[in-house]
């Protein structure tokens, strides 16, 4: 019956989205473990599927080499929770379904999106750098891309096409023309409105919806909130280099010759002035200063967007979401010249000792439940390792092209002066504050707190003359931005040596010896001055003069973002100190999101709210905890990595501990730390997450390698080479194979491409590439590639996919 077809074509819809990652290795739940986590991935990220493919050119490039081809992603929503009712879990039952998802979600959930399906290009990248906005921010939640066809004339030709040309399909032609026309929508907006007024199709509702998106263009949308979290931004660089991972030919085109536009924001964060209040303690004893309120609706914004309304549909045109300048024309950037507005922003934005990025927009960081420290004047170190991680990238880049300018407002430019002169008068002080005992009170320095309050007034003064932008630019040379990064990177390491010096231990015993880093601070205003004026609620608004720092227990999170800019001597190093520090649950062979809190302050946020061991106070938080081993395998800390997975990750953690399926991912696991030990072990919240995003790419790096596609130094031109890193004990095993076949493991390259890896003799494969290859193509022919490389013409054949049936390598 129905049900029963229903039932059959779920399956199958499951197992065509899962084959993309299909993988066959020695262990079996090993295998089903990919498919799962690479399906919670679509669900949240997405599935992407190509539209625009019209004929048999399209089907072989990519979205950067065809503008027919559009990139559309099924299913992504908001993640769902079926134990948290208040995060809702729902698909739409529409053609072409997809909803909204928050930033963070969508960004992680589809970093992966181009090396599992190469043609998606820089579609990924492209749309998650057109949402920042001029302030550094970004909106909160990202919705579908829109489409939208301009001339007439092209949807009167496709509405033809679509339903026929004869004098009694005129009323349908008319009706399909004039929505294809009437402003923006959606694949499954568009098939809605042909069902409801009934317009009937000479072709399928496939090929209509190919014949337009080839001809319409595509435009992201989102849709600001309360507040901007303050880690959003740390996601651009994965998604760059997982696209420089497949294309790294195609960079400089990429970072220099595309335009994109700034989204526009109604939502503005206020001065400090507007939102640092005067407010009484928690027992009413003492007055202290918070930060509350940090970001508004600007009533002046939302008139500007009112300015751009399609009068048909009474919706805003896709123009009121972009930053125009005062001749009304939308500002755009480069890609490189985006990220540089980025760093000087966030460079900009360091709390008053230099050490980690302000949470001054409203929202924390990735622990949202540390959603308290906004208040307490928080800072954290995670977002200055990624800015350390930025500015490094923009170097370099800015010396491989140096005859290359980068292109920025000179409203930015102002900024970057203002920067440089407080420099100026700072001068080369590192202010390294003395070895600190638990009773140390470390004041800001006040040479460190006149140039924060410097910066940090440019910065307000940058924001405030934002909507009304003169439309004039700024050339900077290659040389010039590498001596302004230069000088910016040598402040965020003294920054980086402050905050160790300060905060890089735990308050329980021997964590003060390890030298670990910090993850927050907070500042406690103890000088200040009344403004005069008063907050939204009635508290006195200050001005601060005098500030010192407040520091907390180690949080994983920290640990993470630094070792993404260690070598591996150095990674390998804090990696040993973690493992005695408080953040390691011996018992569980895992790592927990913090070492104890007890003590602390429940200003700090939610999280005081929760038990030990449970939820984000001292759990195993699932999707921090892979984070951090996806850091161990991208040092290349092989052995250490394969010894953490087989303690700490799906599935190969003890099931009966876990309470669960081995194929279901949790949210958190309850740690040592946790009052009752008969739940120690057991894993809850089982949703959608960022950690399927971190599964897939360790799965990456142990099938195809760090860097598939390279430039070759010698020759300048684009090569292919599969390095993977896997354990002997991963491989199948067929003592019946001959010809040094007896130890395999395959898995899907590019959602199609059969891969199959021999094993000549036992031994682990870390970071080894082939002898020798075996290519073969669709049309029945083969090609044998001795060495580790394959070269250019094939690199690029695979790259296309469809011309490739399966490669074989020998070890």
């Amino acid at each position: 019956g129905f049900a029963r077809y229903k039932l059959s074509r779920a399956r199958e819809l499951v197992k065509q989205i899962t084959e993309d990652v299909e993988t066959k290795t020695g262990n079996k739940l090993f295998d089903g473990m990919v498919q799962q986590m690479y399906l919670d991935n679509s669900l949240r990220g997405g599935v992407p599927v190509l539209l625009g493919e019209i004929d048999d050119i399209s089907q072989s490039l990519s979205v950067d080499e065809d503008s027919r081809i559009k990139v559309y992603h099924l299913f992504s929503r908001i993640h769902g929770d079926l134990e948290r009712d208040y995060n809702d879990f729902v698909i739409e039952p529409t053609f072409f379904s997809e909803g909204p998802g928050n930033f963070r979600d969508i960004a992680q959930n589809r970093r992966n999106d181009v090396i599992i399906n190469p043609r998606i290009g820089s579609f990924n990248a492209k749309l998650f750098l057109t949402f920042i906005q001029m302030d550094g921010y970004n909106p909160l939640s990202v919705e579908a891309v829109v489409f939208t066809i301009d001339d007439k004339n092209e949807c009167d030709r496709l509405a033809a096409d679509a339903v026929g040309y004869a004098d009694g399909h005129r009323a349908d032609r008319e009706a399909l023309a004039g929505v294809l026309c009437s402003g923006s929508w959606r694949p499954g907006q568009l098939a809605e409105m042909l069902e409801k007024q009934n317009i009937f199709l000479m072709r399928t509702l496939p090929e209509l919806i190919d014949n337009v998106a080839a001809s319409a263009k595509t435009s992201p949308m989102a849709v600001s909130k309360d507040g901007y979290w303050a880690d959003h931004w740390t996601y651009y660089m994965d998604l760059i280099e997982s696209y420089l991972q497949i294309y790294p030919d195609r960079e400089e085109k990429f970072l220099y010759d595309e335009l994109l536009p700034y989204f526009f924001s109604s939502r503005v964060v206020r001065p400090r002035a507007k939102k640092y209040v005067l407010s009484r303690s928690y027992n009413g004893q003492w007055h202290h200063v918070r930060q509350l309120h940090p970001t508004f609706e600007d009533s002046s914004r939302l008139e500007q967007m009112r300015h751009y309304v399609n009068d048909s549909s009474g919706w805003y045109k896709t123009e009121a979401h972009y930053h125009h300048n005062k001749g009304g024309t939308i500002v755009n950037s480069a890609p490189i010249a985006k990220l540089f507005l980025l760093a000087t922003v966030k460079f900009a934005t360091r709390d008053a000792y230099g050490m980690g990025i302000e949470y001054e927009g409203g929202k924390p960081g990735w622990n949202d439940a540390m959603n308290g420290l906004v208040g307490m004047l928080g800072s954290g170190m995670p977002e200055s390792y990624e800015l350390k991680v930025l500015l490094n990238y923009l170097k370099k880049a800015a010396g491989k092209y140096r005859r290359r300018v980068i292109v920025v407002p000179e409203e930015l430019a102002a900024l970057i002066g203002k920067i440089t002169d407080a420099l100026d008068e700072l001068g080369d002080g590192e202010y390294i504050p003395p070895i600190q005992t638990k009773t140390t009170i470390n004041k800001v320095p006040s040479d460190l707190f006149q140039y924060w309050d410097t910066v940090a007034t440019a910065r307000e003064e940058y924001r405030s003359d934002m909507i009304s932008l003169s439309g004039r630019v700024i050339e900077y040379s290659s040389s010039d931005v590498i001596e302004i990064i230069d000088r910016w990177i040598c402040q965020v390491d003294l920054g980086i040596a402050r905050a160790h010096t300060i905060g890089s231990h735990g308050f329980e015993g021997g964590d003060e010896l390890l030298g670990i880093t910090p993850t927050y601070f907070s500042f406690n205003v103890t000088k200040w001055e009344r403004t005069g004026e008063m907050s939204q609620l009635g508290h006195p608004l200050v001005n601060a003069m005098e500030m010192t720092v407040g520091k907390f227990p180690l949080f994983l999170e920290g640990v993470v973002r630094m070792m993404k800019t260690l070598d591996k001597e150095h990674a390998t190093s804090i990696y040993n100190a973690v493992k005695k520090s408080g953040l390691r649950d011996e018992k569980l062979g895992m790592y927990t999101l913090s070492s104890s809190l007890v003590g602390q302050s429940y200003d700090m946020g939610r999280m005081m709210a929760f038990s030990p061991g449970w939820l984000e106070n001292q759990s195993v938080w699932t999707h921090m905890s892979y984070k951090y081993y996806l850091e161990l395998l991208r040092k290349g800390m092989y052995d250490d990595f394969f010894t953490e997975m087989e303690s700490g990750m799906l599935p190969f953690i003890h099931e009966k501990n876990y309470g669960r399926s081995l194929l279901e991912c949790s949210s958190f696991i309850a740690s040592s730390a946790f009052v009752d030990p008969t739940m120690r072990g057991q894993g809850f919240l089982p949703r959608l997450s960022g950690t399927t995003a971190e599964f897939l790419s360790m799965w990456v790096l142990m099938m195809v390698g760090p860097s598939p596609y390279f430039i070759n130094d010698e020759t300048g031109v684009l090569e292919m080479q599969l390095v993977p890193a896997l354990p002997f004990w991963l491989f199948r095993h067929d003592p019946t194979a001959v010809d040094n076949k007896q130890h395999s493991i395959r898995f899907k390259l590019f959602s199609s491409i059969d891969v199959v890896y021999f094993l000549s003799q036992p031994r682990n494969l870390f970071g080894v590439a082939p002898e020798k290859y075996e290519i073969g193509l669709r049309d029945g022919s083969k090609i044998v590639v001795e060495g580790p490389t394959i070269p250019h013409h094939l690199a690029m054949n695979i790259r296309r996919v469809v011309f490739i049936q399966y490669i074989v390598a020998y070890f």
